[in-house]
């Protein structure tokens, strides 16, 4: 009986554990810890699932790193105080150590958060043809930090995410179809009307050439040497390239094929009569 009355007693008070904390102070501090890392797996495993096949896998994997490690440390911060370490030195510690970071390191700061606002509103993604500045590729990766490009010479270009964000984007595959235009010249003495048949028909005859949108084919204006026909023509944003080169040559042959001449620039000149001395 006096052994556990002796028992009683010793877990009754305040034991002077830690700075003069209590065994239940101890006991939620490890439950709030405990708590932390069971709430960061879960949002853990949600982020990976909701973004799996969304974002790259790099990206994925530094977004999970951020909603793991940071739940982990809002949970550290709370129980902190349970075992009597007080966080205001480590705040003002941290406040000025912050400050000398923020300085030193303004542009990747600058280069993450434009990171995360691509991922949010997803201008870009991997395989897409665009433009950003004086860089034009196809986008390779995109990562928290920066995007990387592979220019249409086979180099690969490492862009600031803050400089793809602030840019104007062009993206051409974006929209699934995409226009390319054509200007030829006729000879006046032949019938433009029947170029534009030769050349509607030659369309039709595309696999790839898009119904609809429809080609566009007319007079555009009255050259020095020639009549310019304007061409537009809409194709898969996934092929127009290889439609634009492959359909030029083949407008050509069709044309002088049916007699129809396509002329090189000439120039009229008129001598003036010499007077007679």
């Amino acid at each position: 009986m006096n052994i556990i009355a002796t028992i009683g007693d010793i877990l009754s008070q305040k034991i002077e554990y830690l700075g003069g904390r209590s065994i239940a102070d101890v006991i939620i501090f490890f439950v709030i810890i405990f708590i932390s890392f069971i709430v960061a797996k879960i949002v853990r495993v949600n982020v990976r699932r909701s973004f799996k096949e969304k974002v790259p896998k790099t990206t994925l994997i530094a977004m999970e790193k951020i909603f793991y490690y940071g739940i982990l440390f809002i949970g550290l911060v709370i129980a902190l105080p349970y075992i009597g370490i007080k966080l205001s030195g480590l705040l003002v510690a941290g406040g000025i150590l912050g400050i000398v970071i923020g300085f030193a390191s303004q542009t990747v700061v600058s280069n993450f958060i434009s990171g995360l606002f691509l991922l949010i509103e997803k201008p870009i993604k991997i395989g897409d043809g665009i433009s950003v500045g004086d860089v034009s590729g196809v986008v390779k990766d995109i990562r928290i930090l920066s995007t990387t490009i592979r220019t249409w010479d086979g180099i690969y270009v490492r862009v600031p995410n803050e400089k793809v964000f602030n840019s104007s984007i062009q993206n051409f595959v974006a929209h699934a179809a995409r226009r390319f235009e054509y200007k030829i010249g006729i000879a006046y003495k032949d019938d433009a009307d029947k170029a534009i048949k030769i050349i509607e028909n030659l369309l039709e005859e595309h696999p790839l050439i898009l119904k609809e949108p429809a080609p566009q084919i007319f007079v555009e204006e009255l050259g020095e040497s020639s009549v310019n026909l304007a061409i537009r023509i809409w194709a898969p944003s996934a092929h127009w390239f290889s439609v634009k080169t492959e359909m030029l040559w083949k407008i050509k042959v069709a044309l002088e094929k049916e007699g129809i001449e396509i002329p090189f620039p000439q120039r009229v000149i008129w001598m003036a009569d010499k007077k007679a001395s």
